[in-house]
């Protein structure tokens, strides 16, 4: 089982350049100096402001490399589209979400590369679609561009066990997404004193285990919600789904013009 739409030596630079801004983005709290008055609002801006040109890059390397090509682009702007027109159907109540299923199949069919890059897309259109635009919005888009991206790094396995493992990588996806999402508000949310509470300065496997804590008394049934949303969407919709994006591949010719050549 080939991948669509290939990562080249340019596009794999800009993926692990991506994934770097990505753990600093989230984690640079729990290193941070303690005396350091960093607030978290005026953070998030430059963390959005980075995003979207690596994003863009990813893109770029993709092109130059010959992996992506305008037929490649066009599917990235119907899937991005129709992920945001999903979305407001479960808009987190509850933890449904009705988009990480189509992340999760479209980055298994199209690669990591292309999962990526509509992880961002599809969130950032989601947010001008519902207006949702505000200092939560990169850290959604590079938790969502992770999922996906998780999605094409799979073993390549087919028939009823691919579906099994999609099904699981989902909900292990959506409980991690959670944990993520808590991590970049988490240090600023509460006050000092409490046994939930971010400490500046302390050990990393302390924060990190108020951390759990912390997600296990406020989000862990939304959580649970978006796992269980995104098996069932896998399971009903991942024969259908997978058949039509692996058909639409084959006959838009993503692969290299260079590579059909040789």
């Amino acid at each position: 089982m080939n991948t669509p739409v290939k990562i080249g030596p340019r596009s794999a630079i800009a993926l692990a350049l991506s994934a770097v801004m990505g753990v600093v983005a989230f984690c640079w709290p729990l290193v941070v100096d303690p005396g350091v008055g960093i607030a978290h609002g005026r953070d998030a801006p430059l963390v959005f402001a980075l995003l979207l040109p690596v994003a863009l890059a990813v893109v770029l390397a993709e092109l130059a490399d010959g992996g992506m090509d305008a037929k490649a682009v066009a599917m990235l702007g119907v899937l991005s589209a129709l992920g945001a027109a999903l979305r407001p159907l479960g808009a987190g109540t509850a933890g449904i979400e009705t988009i990480f299923f189509l992340m999760v199949l479209a980055g298994r069919v199209f690669g990591p590369g292309f999962g990526f890059v509509l992880g961002n897309t599809t969130l950032f259109a989601s947010a001008l679609l519902t207006g949702g635009v505000g200092p939560w919005l990169p850290y959604q888009m590079l938790g969502s561009a992770w999922v996906a991206l998780g999605a094409g790094l799979l073993p390549k396995v087919s028939g009823r066990l691919e579906l099994v493992m999609l099904a699981c990588y989902g909900a292990i996806a959506g409980l991690l997404y959670g944990l993520l999402l808590n991590l970049s508000f988490w240090p600023f949310a509460l006050g000092s004193g409490t046994t939930l509470s971010f400490v500046p300065g302390d050990p990393i496997g302390d924060n990190l285990t108020r951390l759990f804590l912390f997600s296990l008394a406020t989000s862990l049934g939304w959580d649970i919600g978006r796992a269980i949303t995104t098996v069932v969407l896998v399971l009903a919709t991942g024969p259908v789904l997978l058949r039509v994006f692996r058909r639409a591949a084959r006959r838009a010719h993503f692969h290299p013009i260079r590579e059909e050549l040789t």
